[in-house]
This record gives structure tokens, sequence and C-alpha cells, in this order.
């Protein structure tokens, strides 16, 4: 069976209640449950983690290596800021998704870097929580076209 790690980062735990006019109003429960159950109906097992602190993110993708197939990672404001999770990522040669509920292409400057697009296998932003399900879909054809 596919694994799928379903990684948040700083903020997300607000969701819901954060900006929803930026973030929509669905809570990272919400989200997680919704992940879960998409990936059950696929034959995928999906596990989610949320942490607002760098190093815990960095810590759980190392673990990622050897227990998951590929991470979808929403890094929030690290995206933008952290080479440490970029250099996690390329060091566990696992498939990531980057994930973003809104389009950050479209809203301030700053946050049009990523530094997760360098090393990631592609990127999806801009259709709040569906785009979860649309990351998961994308995973795992790009895991079963490799095998």
């Amino acid at each position: 069976m596919t694994s799928i790690l379903v990684l948040n980062g700083p903020n997300l735990n607000l969701l819901g209640t954060r900006q929803p006019e930026v973030y929509g109003s669905t809570t990272l429960a919400e989200i997680e449950e919704s992940c879960v159950a998409h990936g059950a109906s696929r034959d995928i097992s999906v596990s989610c983690f949320q942490s607002n602190h760098e190093g815990a993110l960095v810590d759980a993708i190392h673990d990622a290596r050897n227990t998951f197939d590929g991470i979808i990672l929403n890094a929030g404001a690290y995206t933008h800021t952290s080479i440490a999770l970029m250099d996690a990522v390329a060091s566990v040669e696992l498939p990531v998704i980057e994930l973003h509920l809104s389009n950050i292409h479209a809203r301030e400057e700053f946050r049009h870097k990523s530094y997760l697009s360098k090393v990631a296998l592609g990127q999806i932003c801009g259709f709040g929580s569906h785009g979860y399900v649309l990351a998961i879909d994308a995973l795992k054809a790009h895991l079963d076209s490799a095998s």
C-alpha cells in the first residue's frame, strides 16, 4: 500500500479562523480527515502532522525517509524563508509536492519566492483545501508511473 505524509507548517493549526477570506473556513482537522478518507478510497495510507516549529518539520521529513513513499508539504511561511526545509527535502530523496491553499503568485511579492520549489516534484496552489486531494492524486500518479 502506498503511504503518504501530509505535513503542515506554522499557523495552519489556525485554519478555519485565520483569515478565512484568504485560507477558507475549513479547519485543519477537516482537511486531515478529508486526506485520510480520500487516501483510503485510493488504497493509500495517509498520515498527517502539523508543527509551528521548523526543526520539528525537518525531523518529520527526515523520519519520512524510511516510512513513507512521498510527502505533501504545506510549509506555510517557511516556504519563503527556510533553506533548512529545502535541504531536508533534497536529502531524503522522496517525491515531495509543495502545497499552498492560496495562490502565492497572486499575493505579496515576498510570497512569490519558494525555496521548496527548487527541490519539490511540483507545486499546487490556489485551490483551497481541495488542493490536498489534488496533491494526493498527483503524488499517487507519480509513484505509480515510477514503479
